[in-house]
């Protein structure tokens, strides 16, 4: 098998899902590309991720209303499920439409909410946001259950045009006025939850939707230049009827599945990396009427989404680091204790999940790495990677051990950058990991010690790798 197919796998797997290990990699790259890209974009074509054994093990998973049975029950779907491109895309979503338990105070409405995503979220871009104007947690989070006609509240309408549609602006200019934010917070009087908050004494009832037409602005209302007895509906409707909306859409998506992009505040004024990329995306959206998956599509068949240019070109977010290297070692396949642990290191790298910091969001690309939580990245993966006592690695290093009877420091470091990855590294980087390993010599596995030696130097050498700036990126 050609070692650029391998690497092209490797490439699509890390973006459109959350890795996989060297196995699973050469199995989908005998499948083939375009194959296993049109798997990734129908979910419903493969097998559902088995729960039941999940739950029978935490029965407190069914339903759960604990913040951190949420949290783990996703990371394990993250793991498990065959559907990852559908998994990666709900992380994608949560990570523009934010809101947090720590406003919230549901772990099952967060469970919900990231539930929306996964259901809709390649789905058309029109009933995405309406399932999201819909969601009570999100109205909760955003104050629009305290917004009403004689009493507006303009929270959520803002953040629906600023972070959740339209963007501030793009070529310099502006996409929408403070009217249009008045306008549209109108728009949404009426829409609120039942039952109301707070849930005390008696405990939390689950919520659900509810429309009060006696708390509607019915008034005449001009919202980006179109007039009309307009609802929150309707502007939806408008809303995703803007250029601008196409535009926000496909420079998400490229800074989150390609490379990354500037943070989202200087978009206005900062170009595209990849204008033509962004108009191919913007291109798919109007021709599929408003279709995600048509966009993604776009993108994960492009030239620009194979370029070698963009492979390692974006630092990999705290959940996409735990995750994948969980995949790639095999690790917690199935059920057994630990998951809480491993669910809350992406926390200390800098991102909880289902409680981001603001309706914001968390800055990505190189503002996931600092003094700390560096650190912390270096030393999860090195304690994975570097565990020879883990299934998935021992079958590492008997991969390594079949590059022949002897190998060179030389062999050993590529085939344990190729099987981590294919991981890339520069010159420099490279000559460290081969002078470290020529240190020892040439390794054999001839006899039980010498095969003990080898473990242990692969075990060394995967941390170091785990220790590089490179393995930063995906």
């Amino acid at each position: 098998m050609a070692e650029q197919d391998i690497a092209l796998m490797g490439h699509l797997l890390r973006r459109a899902g959350f890795g996989a290990s060297r196995d699973e990699i050469e199995a989908k790259a005998s499948q083939g590309y375009d194959s296993v890209v049109q798997e990734l974009l129908n979910p419903e074509t493969q097998e559902a991720v088995e729960e039941d054994l999940l739950i029978r093990y935490n029965p407190s998973y069914y339903e759960a209303a604990a913040i951190e049975n949420n949290v783990q029950q996703w990371v394990w779907r993250m793991i498990n499920s065959p559907r990852q491109l559908q998994e990666k895309v709900a992380l994608f979503w949560h990570m523009i439409f934010c809101a947090g338990h720590s406003k919230i105070d549901s772990g099952q409405e967060m469970g919900l909410m990231v539930d929306i995503f996964r259901q809709e979220g390649m789905g058309k871009f029109d009933d995405l946001l309406l399932k999201l104007s819909t969601n009570p947690g999100m109205m909760y989070y955003l104050d629009n259950t305290e917004s009403h006609k004689a009493n507006l509240n303009e929270n959520y309408g803002r953040e629906l045009l600023e972070l959740f549609s339209l963007g501030v602006g793009m070529d310099e200019g502006f996409n929408y006025s403070e009217d249009d934010v008045k306008v549209c917070a109108r728009a949404f009087t009426g829409w609120n939850v039942a039952p109301s908050y707070p849930p005390f004494p008696h405990g939390r009832s689950p919520w659900e939707f509810r429309f009060d037409p006696g708390d509607h602005d019915y008034s005449e209302k001009t919202f980006l230049g179109e007039t009309g007895n307009w609802d929150g509906s309707d502007i939806i409707d408008i809303v995703c009827r803007q250029p601008a909306t196409a535009r926000f859409l496909a420079r998400h998506l490229y800074n989150y599945f390609v490379a990354d992009e500037p943070q989202i505040p200087a978009w206005r004024l900062t170009p595209p990396r990849d204008q033509a990329a962004i108009e191919a995306m913007e291109k798919a959206y109007w021709d599929s009427d408003h279709s995600v998956k048509a966009m993604l599509e776009v993108l994960f068949t492009s030239d620009f989404f194979k370029d070698e240019a963009v492979r390692y070109a974006k630092v990999k977010n705290p959940t996409e680091m735990v995750v994948s290297l969980l995949r790639m070692t095999g690790e917690f396949k199935g059920y057994k204790p630990g998951l809480f642990e491993l669910s809350q290191e992406p926390k200390y790298m800098g991102m909880d999940i289902m409680n981001p910091p603001t309706v914001e969001g968390w800055h990505t690309g190189r503002e996931w790495i600092d003094s700390g939580t560096l650190v912390e990245r270096i030393n999860f993966a090195s304690d994975i990677l570097g565990n020879t006592e883990l299934d998935g690695v021992r079958i590492l290093v008997d991969r390594l051990m079949g590059l022949g009877d002897k190998i060179s420091p030389e062999q050993f470091v590529n085939g344990c950058l190729d099987l981590t990855g294919p991981v890339v590294v520069t010159d420099d980087t490279m000559g460290q990991l081969i002078s470290h390993a020529s240190k020892e010599g040439d390794l054999t596995h001839g006899t039980d010690a010498e095969q003990s030696e080898f473990t242990r130097r692969s075990g060394e050498m995967f941390q170091m790798i785990a220790a590089t700036a490179e393995f930063q990126f995906e």
